[in-house]
């Protein structure tokens, strides 16, 4: 047996890996040390994945509800049904009545813009996404401060005196290439400084130098005292400041009279440390990386906000061994009269994408244009969002629900269509490429087959689209280039295509999947070359610096050496010392100020928030729902073997509150909450915070028609929200009843 290459798809980072196949069946799973991104590098879900691709809740046909069961039906029927009952229901409710609902991409990278773009082409901008049930409050900050809200800001840490974590657990978490390997060699580096900000003692917190062991939902106060004491003691960056932001005499206001230590007092932190972290992190090379401990807390798009002031007085962004800017594009803001809102809870779109936690109000009223039909695709919702009983309820009142899926999920059981979907082990599709300043590309080809009539999620998707009349007639010119092999031909013949008709470029996609994509097997190869078809002037010198001849060529150069590839080949070398000259605001400068965030800062303050903070007694205490660990993978592991022997599911509480309640290691309790109760195994640790009891996510699965572990967004209330949509998932009041 020889080793295939591949690649993690249980999170974001993708690390190499190389599997040995019988009978069809991954059996044996190792790191790949040819891989130069992960270098050797995966922790236990990656060698674990064989529990991902083979488990007996795989759905191998298409399948359509009758009555309260499932009956097996062809492609044809399936397909030709689902966009008969589609154009009905827009033809009598119109566009506002269909959305889209899809998860991260990690199991379908290049899947999931197909389905996004199949609804934007029937006239529908509602894209529900789990990108919004985390990062919708970052968005609103860097489409404000940074001038795109799609620009994000990544950490050079290892370039870096000093990285600052906040509410992020990157030894668990990852999220990162080679985390572990990482942040242990700069743990015990003494001319590096690792800080954490986080209520718990983290498993990264126990390895850094400074732990501030924040008190929980006080993030906004704390980054606020920060930047009021770099103020105050003249310790920020001038130079950069005039040079590369505008607004800054303008937010002096905001923290010119802060009283600093009474915030602290509120924090639960002394004044010493954390004025030795504002010192550090203002006068050495330094960076941050923030996660959900503040994007799902209390204030979190506030607190992105002033992450980004923080870094920008540092002169941190942009600069090496600081935070770059990454990604960016063109897009409507949320006060666009094009950008589309929630009709019942009035949300906007913030970067293209609605909350999932607002979709069952939005399916739940008598409103005419309320949705009526959903498409999910790579997604769990009734594991992976908030209020699982909301999600049930408003699921069985949609008129139709086609869910594309790799197994029978919680969510599939509710389907009028079940569409049975490829593994990424049996597809073609993109993993992330990873680095900065080195672009790397990566294609994870199959290593074994579909046992059944599964399709890759862009074919899928293509089908709907050609069934819906949304595919013009084709030229068999644009068939026969696609057969001949020549991907120069069939590129010519393309560009030609679109020339001699300009609207057929709003559905490149599915005509290169239709036409290419059947010729080579692959709707997602289709897709990846699409990408590269032609490149603008920045990526091909980019890519000139990683050794590809410029020229009408070079695209097509890239993504064969791509396909050939897939442990990954460099694609580009970036200039970063030019970083900071992808800003995307009018100026070119960061917008420090900001009037629709003044009063929002100027009520976070001590006696404000320590009022907000107080006790409630029918829930005295605070629940962290959702936890990153070696043993939890959103819910892409259903199969409950792979932790066999583990604690796998419990409820993390300090001592003093389980003495308190009179609870033991390992006595079963009920945790209530506003939205439903769950029982769940305690497990007594001193790494959880007083006041503060912890449940992971990713469990209550329902595998081989058991459940296993405790569900957590069934306490969960999907209206525990901000104005964003944003679940406050880290700050969820609770008790805790012995059974």
């Amino acid at each position: 047996m020889s080793w295939k290459k591949t690649a993690c798809v249980l999170c974001g980072n993708g690390c190499g890996l190389e599997v040995q196949v019988e009978n069809n069946r991954i059996v044996k799973v190792r790191p790949d040390k040819d891989s130069p991104i992960s270098e050797g590098y995966a922790c236990r879900k990656g060698t674990s994945i064989v529990f991902h691709q083979h488990n007996a809740d795989r759905v191998l046909y298409p399948l359509k509800k009758v009555g309260d069961r499932f009956e097996r039906v062809s492609w044809d029927q399936a397909i030709s049904e689902i966009a008969e009952k589609l154009k009905a229901i827009l033809g009598q409710h119109g566009p506002r009545s269909l959305a889209s609902l899809v998860g991260g991409g990690e199991f379908n990278r290049l899947g999931v813009p197909y389905l996004v773009r199949l609804v934007r082409r029937l006239g529908s901008q509602y894209n529900y996404s789990s990108a919004n049930q985390e990062f919708a409050g970052r968005y609103w900050a860097h489409g404000l401060t940074l001038g795109s809200q799609g620009m994000g800001l990544t950490s050079d840490f290892e370039h870096s005196d000093m990285l600052l974590l906040v509410g992020k657990n990157p030894l668990m978490a990852h999220h990162f290439p080679q985390a572990r390997r990482r942040l242990t060699r700069m743990s015990k580096n003494p001319d590096q400084l690792l800080v954490v900000i986080d209520p718990r003692l983290s498993e990264t917190a126990k390895i850094a130098d400074i732990h501030l062991a924040i008190r929980p939902g006080t993030d906004a106060l704390l980054i606020k005292a920060m930047i009021a004491v770099i103020l105050k003691e003249g310790m920020h960056n001038r130079e950069y400041i005039d040079k590369h932001t505008n607004g800054f005499n303008e937010i002096l206001p905001w923290f010119a009279d802060f009283d600093v230590k009474a915030a602290l007092k509120v924090c639960e932190l002394d004044y010493s440390p954390v004025f030795k972290v504002c010192q550090e992190f203002a006068t050495r090379r330094s960076c941050l990386n923030d996660d959900l401990g503040i994007l799902m807390n209390r204030h979190s798009a506030l607190v992105s906000y002033l992450l980004v002031v923080l870094l920008a007085i540092c002169g941190r962004i942009g600069m090496p061994g600081g935070n770059y800017l990454i990604g960016g594009g063109a897009g409507s803001g949320q006060n666009d009269p094009r950008t589309w809102r929630t009709l019942l809870t009035d949300i906007p779109a913030l970067n293209g994408m609605f909350p999932p936690n607002v979709l069952p109000e939005e399916i739940m009223n008598d409103h005419p244009d309320r949705i009526r039909a959903v498409f999910t695709f790579a997604a769990n919702p009734l594991r992976s969002y908030a209020d699982t009983t909301a999600y049930e309820n408003a699921f069985n009142q949609l008129e139709l629900l086609v869910v594309a899926e790799i197994v029978m999920s919680e969510t599939a059981a509710l389907a009028h269509y079940i569409l049975p979907s490829k593994t990424a082990y049996e597809s073609w599709d993109g993993t992330p490429g990873g680095g900065f300043s080195q672009a790397y590309g990566r294609m994870r080809p199959p290593v074994v087959e579909a046992e059944g009539e599964q399709k890759e999620g862009g074919e899928i998707f293509t089908l709907l689209a050609d069934a819906m009349g949304l595919i013009p007639e084709l030229p068999e010119s644009l068939y026969q280039a696609a057969r001949s092999s020549n991907i120069r031909e069939y590129r010519d013949e393309l560009m030609n295509y679109l020339t001699a008709n300009p609207e057929g470029g709003r559905v490149m996609q599915f005509i290169a999947a239709k036409t290419l994509g059947n010729a080579i097997g692959s709707a997602h190869l289709a897709s990846l070359f699409t990408m590269f078809m032609q490149l603008p002037k920045a990526r091909q010198e980019e890519a000139a610096r990683a050794g590809f001849t410029e020229g009408p060529d070079q695209g097509l150069d890239i993504y064969q050496a791509i396909i050939n590839h897939p442990e990954g080949v460099l694609v580009g070398i970036r200039e970063p010392e030019k970083n900071i000259e992808v800003l995307a605001t009018d100026n070119g400068k960061i917008q420090l100020y900001n009037s629709e965030v003044e009063d929002w800062i100027k009520k976070i303050n001590p006696i404000d928030e320590e009022e907000q903070l107080k006790g409630n007694e029918r829930f005295p205490l605070i629940l962290m729902a959702g936890r990153h660990m070696d043993m939890n993978a959103n819910t892409g592991m259903r199969d409950p073997a792979w932790n066999e022997g583990r604690r796998a599911c419990t409820l993390a509480m300090n001592p003093a509150d389980a003495e308190e309640l009179g609870l033991a290691d390992r006595q079963m309790v009920k945790v209530v909450t506003e939205a439903g109760e769950e029982t769940i195994e305690v497990e007594v640790t001193e790494s959880a915070r007083k006041g503060q009891v912890i449940i992971p996510h990713g469990f209550g699965l329902v595998y081989n028609g058991v459940k296993y572990g405790a569900n957590v967004n069934r306490l969960t209330k999907n209206t525990h929200r901000d104005q964003f949509g944003t679940p406050i998932h880290r700050y969820v009041p609770c008790r805790v009843e012995a059974l």
